[in-house]
């Protein structure tokens, strides 16, 4: 089979190459899956093989056909059309097949094509995981969620453009922050209330909209330089979720200590990484999504796309990617 390795950290000519891989055999939980359609995400390039490293297969966003099922699989069958993130431990999806755990699998939505639908598992697992698991927002209860007021910092990107729709399906008040026309335009067609640049200053900017502090902070982008900014805006006893990491000394004993204010992280590989005792809700998360695209409810966040899947093209997606001013999803489909 045809598979893309990354040989170094870099997006340069050559530094990904096209190579013949055996088609592996499913066994145990696992499904081995015919890869129709991939999407990318900013993991692809902060997990490239440094010095030394062997080459790696990346990619996790994936949809594709079943065609091999493990003893142990009793949720899929060969022909089941289907989507997922993957695992980041093992093999990606830069391959034309790829075994993965089918508890962290779904069908795909129905009305989506292959594509549109690999631009989904990722982000909405993080943004599902990070809003109803991580801050305990209730996602079937949106009477009690009015007046709460969620702040979304990186809301154009891949996890803050899903988040916007989630959390505005729980009944939440949305601010996303958006640095660009094009980016905050993008926030308002997916629901977003009000708009704040990340760039300027934020607590000003929420004062501005008659709001002291919001019940909620998801902040899908940078750390170190809104940090004290996070303090100063999350209400008293509020949760903050964090899912990048940081390059500086995080002081937690001011404001945060002061306010009682709950921070944790997400990160949405951690149940596939440890095969933890509830690894299957990611199925459940998946296909609840898949129903919520099938009603109308959500929007698939794919906005760019490449073919066929190549070296090449995943190079150049790399780049789109690094250079910060994506919007939603970039999508690679079909193979030559």
């Amino acid at each position: 089979m045809k598979a893309i390795q990354f040989t170094r950290n870099s997006c340069d000519a050559n530094s990904a190459i096209e190579v013949e891989l055996e088609v592996p055999s499913p066994g145990g939980y696992d499904i081995l899956v015919k890869v129709e359609a991939i999407a990318l995400n900013p993991v692809d390039f902060k997990v490239r093989p440094g010095e030394g490293e062997d080459p790696k297969t990346l990619g996790y966003d994936a949809a594709g056909t079943v065609v091999g099922t493990g003893e142990d699989v009793t949720l899929f069958e060969e022909g089941d059309e289907v989507y997922y993130a993957g695992d980041i431990t093992r093999p990606g999806s830069n391959a034309e097949y790829q075994l993965v755990d089918s508890r962290i699998v779904a069908k795909r939505p129905a009305s989506l094509d292959a594509a549109t639908s690999a631009a989904l598992p990722l982000t909405a697992l993080t943004a599902w995981e990070s809003l109803f698991d991580r801050l305990e927002i209730d996602p079937d209860s949106p009477d009690e969620n009015t007046g709460k007021i969620l702040l979304i910092i990186g809301g154009a990107g891949g996890v803050g453009s899903i988040a916007i729709q989630l959390a505005k399906l729980a009944g939440f008040t949305v601010i996303a922050t958006a640095s660009r026309p094009e980016s905050a335009a993008w926030c308002r067609k997916l629901g977003a209330n009000h708009i704040i640049n990340h760039h300027e200053d934020m607590p000003s900017q929420l004062r501005d909209l008659g709001m002291a502090t919001v019940n909620h902070i998801a902040n899908f982008n940078d750390i170190d330089r809104v940090w004290e900014a996070m303090g100063e805006m999350i209400a008293p006893q509020g949760s903050i979720v964090l899912i990048t990491g940081h390059n500086s000394h995080l002081d937690m004993a001011g404001t945060f200590k002061r306010k009682s204010a709950r921070i944790c992280w997400e990160f949405m590989f951690t149940r596939s990484m440890f095969r933890t005792e509830d690894i299957i809700e990611q199925h459940h998360i998946l296909k609840r999504i898949a129903e919520l695209i099938d009603k109308g409810k959500l929007t698939t966040t794919a906005n760019d796309s490449l073919s066929p899947i190549s070296a090449e093209n995943i190079l150049e997606g790399h780049r789109r990617l690094e250079s910060g001013k994506s919007i939603g999803k970039l999508t690679i489909s079909g193979w030559e």
